[in-house]
């Protein structure tokens, strides 16, 4: 398969699933995006159209030793403190067309285990 037809099809898994998931400000949308290295995710509320918080595995604040796996469990912990400390304690989970595996889903766990509730 060649990369285009990858990313072609990961664009229309990412459609099909933001015609459902949507963020509001009591219920904002937490996405994530995954490259080869690293992972983000941020927090959105699509009504406001507005980042309410965004957070890597670069940055300071989720930094972890270990594989990519425990950055990105380490990136959903962090990014649950900075939700929780602006209030906002559900969400909706946008896998953003990746597979509910690996890195995408230790976020999640991680997430979860940080008091996001989804």
């Amino acid at each position: 398969m060649a990369t285009n037809d990858a990313i072609r099809k990961r664009m229309r898994r990412k459609a099909r699933i933001r015609k459902k998931v949507a963020g509001t400000a009591d219920r904002p949308r937490l996405t994530v995006y995954r490259s080869n290295k690293h992972i983000y995710a941020q927090v959105i509320d699509d009504l406001a159209s507005r980042s309410i918080v965004g957070l890597s595995d670069r940055s300071a604040a989720a930094k972890a030793e270990g594989d990519k796996s425990a950055r990105a469990r380490a990136v959903g912990a962090a990014i649950a403190k900075l939700c929780r400390e602006k209030g906002i304690e559900r969400v909706v989970f946008d896998r953003n067309g990746y597979k509910y595996h690996g890195r995408v889903r230790a976020l999640a766990e991680g997430a979860r285990e940080g008091g996001l509730e989804f």
